[in-house]
C-alpha cells in the first residue's frame, strides 16, 4: 500500500504539472507573440538575441512573455494618435487549415469517440483563444473541414452542427432551421439536391452571364446580430470530392449549409483603398468531370470577376494550391486520372480522381484573370498540410508567371505571395495563420503580411485537462487517508 507521505507527492507533482500545462494552454500566444500578433514581418527573435548568453536568453524570453501575458490581461487605453488616424483600418484576417474533423458512428469505438471529441476542444481551444486575443475581422477555414465526403447528409450536418459550435463558437439556429424544413423521414437531415440542381439548370439554360449571386460588398458578417466577423468555409476535396468525383448531392448540401462556393466581396470601392476577398473553388477547375456544368459555372464565375475591372488589391482564399514546380514546397505536382477500366464505379473512367497543384496552364489562366490590374496582393490556401510560402513572379515581357521561394525583381511586373496555411490539426501543431492588409498612404497600395501561430501537439492538450481531473482526484483521496 502506498504510504500517505509517497501519496503527497505525486500529488504535489501532478498539481504542478496540472499548473504549468493549464497555463501554458491559456497563455501559448504570448510564448510567440511577435508571430501570434498582426502585422508580423520579423522572426520572433532579434538578431541580437543571438549574442545573449543561455541565461540572458532565458531572462529575455521571460520577461517578453511576462509582459506579453499582462498586456493581454490588463489591455492599456488606446493610444490617442492611432485613434486619431484617419488612416484606412488594417485589415485582420485569421486562416486556419484543414481542420479535417471525423465523424461518431454507431460501431464507432469508445476511445476512439473520445479522442474525437477531445479534438473537437482542441481545435475549439485554437480558434477561441485566438479570437479573445486578436478580434478577427475575418475568419477563414481553408477546406477540408470534415475528413471524408463520403458520408450521407444526416453525417454531413452532424458535423457540420459540431463544427459551427464547438470549434468555432458560432450560432447555430439558422442550420437547425434548415434541418426542421429539409429532413427525411426519421427527421435526419437530407439534402433536395434535386430542387438545387433544377434551379442550376434554369439559369445555365440563360443567355450569360448567369445570375448566381457570385457578387458582394462590404459584407463584414452574414449574420450581424450574432457575429461580430466574417466566417468564410472554403470548399475542400474531403468536404465536395475532386472534380471526378463531385455529384449533385455534394456541392447542394455544401451550399446549403455552409453558403457558395464561388463568390467575391469588394469593399471600398468608392475610396482611393478598395480591396476584395475572391473566394475560388479550385476542386472545380479542370477535369474530366464527373458534372462538368460544374467546371462551367467556376470559370463563369472567374470570367465574370475579371470583367469587374477591379481597380484594387485582392485577397484570393482557394483550397488547391497553384502549379510550383517539384522542390518548392512539401509536395511537388501530381495529377491522378480513374483508370480506363474502374470496376467498382466504371461511370468515373478516366475522370480526375486527385491532384495537389492546379496544373500549370490552369494556374496562369487563374493568375490572369485575378491579378489583372497588377495589383498586390496576397493567396492563402490549404490541401499541403505541412504549409508552404511561395511568390508568383509575373514577367513584363513574356506575360508569364512563375512561382519561386523569392520576389524575382529584375524585369518582373508584379509579385504575388501564395501562402498554404500550415493545418490547425494536432500533429501539426495546431497552427493559427494571421493575415494583416496595411494601405499604404505613400505608395497608395496595399501591403501584405503573414505570420504562423502555432499552438502544441494535441498531447499536451489532452494532459493539461487529465492532470487537472487526476490532481483533484488524488488530493481528495490524500484528505481521506
Amino acid at each position: 500500500m502506498v504510504s500517505k507521505s509517497i501519496f503527497k507527492k505525486i500529488a504535489i507533482f501532478g498539481t504542478f504539472l496540472a499548473i504549468v500545462t493549464n497555463i501554458y494552454t491559456a497563455t501559448y500566444p504570448s510564448v510567440h507573440p511577435s508571430k501570434c500578433s498582426w502585422k508580423c514581418t520579423q522572426n520572433d527573435d532579434d538578431i541580437a538575441v543571438d549574442l545573449l548568453s543561455s541565461w540572458e536568453k532565458v531572462v529575455y524570453y521571460s520577461k517578453r512573455y511576462l509582459f506579453d501575458v499582462k498586456e493581454q490581461l490588463l489591455p492599456g487605453k488606446p493610444d490617442e494618435e492611432t485613434t486619431k488616424n484617419d488612416d484606412p483600418a488594417d485589415i485582420h484576417l485569421m486562416a486556419f487549415g484543414d481542420p479535417q474533423i471525423k465523424g461518431i458512428f454507431s460501431n464507432t469505438p469508445y476511445i476512439t469517440r473520445l479522442d474525437i471529441f477531445g479534438n473537437d476542444f482542441f481545435l475549439g481551444h485554437i480558434a477561441s483563444t485566438m479570437r479573445r486575443r486578436l478580434h478577427p475581422s475575418h475568419i477563414a477555414v481553408m477546406g477540408d473541414l470534415f475528413s471524408s465526403q463520403w458520408i450521407g447528409d444526416s453525417e454531413f450536418y452532424n458535423r457540420t452542427s459540431r463544427y459551427m459550435s464547438r470549434i468555432f463558437g458560432r450560432d447555430i439556429s439558422s442550420l437547425e432551421q434548415i434541418k426542421s424544413e429539409h429532413h427525411d423521414k426519421d427527421g435526419q437531415y437530407q439534402v433536395d439536391w434535386e430542387s438545387w440542381g433544377k434551379k442550376l439548370d434554369k439559369i445555365r439554360a440563360t443567355e450569360k452571364p448567369w445570375d448566381l449571386g457570385f457578387h458582394h460588398e462590404n459584407v463584414y458578417s452574414w449574420d450581424p446580430q450574432n457575429e461580430d466577423s466574417l466566417f468564410i468555409n472554403i470548399t475542400g476535396n474531403h468536404d465536395i470530392g475532386y472534380s471526378g468525383d463531385v455529384t449533385y448531392q455534394h456541392l447542394s448540401r455544401f451550399h446549403e449549409l455552409f453558403g457558395s462556393d464561388n463568390y467575391w466581396i469588394e469593399y471600398d470601392t468608392d475610396t482611393d483603398h478598395p480591396w476584395r476577398i475572391v473566394v475560388l473553388d479550385s476542386l472545380l477547375l479542370e477535369g474530366p468531370g464527373l458534372q462538368n456544368e460544374f467546371i462551367d459555372v467556376t470559370w463563369e464565375f472567374l470570367y465574370q470577376l475579371f470583367e469587374r475591372r477591379f481597380k484594387g488589391s485582392t485577397v484570393l482564399l482557394t483550397h488547391v494550391p497553384l502549379y510550383k514546380e517539384e522542390g518548392i514546397c512539401s509536395d511537388g505536382p501530381e495529377t491522378r486520372f480513374y483508370p480506363e477500366v474502374y470496376e467498382p464505379e466504371p461511370y468515373k473512367s478516366k475522370l480526375l480522381r486527385s491532384h495537389n497543384h492546379l496544373s500549370e496552364e490552369v494556374t496562369k489562366r487563374v493568375l490572369n484573370l485575378i491579378f489583372d490590374n497588377n495589383k498586390p496582393g496576397i493567396i492563402l490556401t490549404g490541401h499541403d498540410h505541412v504549409g508552404c510560402e511561395t511568390y508568383y513572379n509575373k514577367n513584363s515581357t513574356s506575360g508569364d508567371w512563375k512561382a519561386s521561394k523569392k520576389i524575382e525583381s529584375p524585369g518582373e511586373l508584379l509579385s504575388v505571395q501564395e501562402i498554404t496555411v500550415k493545418a490547425m490539426m494536432g500533429e501539426f501543431h495546431g497552427n493559427t495563420g494571421l493575415v494583416t492588409g496595411h494601405f499604404n498612404k505613400k505608395t497608395g497600395l496595399w501591403e501584405w503580411y503573414f505570420s504562423l501561430c502555432p499552438f502544441t501537439i494535441q498531447h499536451v492538450w489532452w494532459i493539461s485537462k487529465v492532470s487537472a481531473l487526476l490532481t483533484g482526484l488524488l488530493w481528495s483521496i490524500y484528505i481521506l487517508l
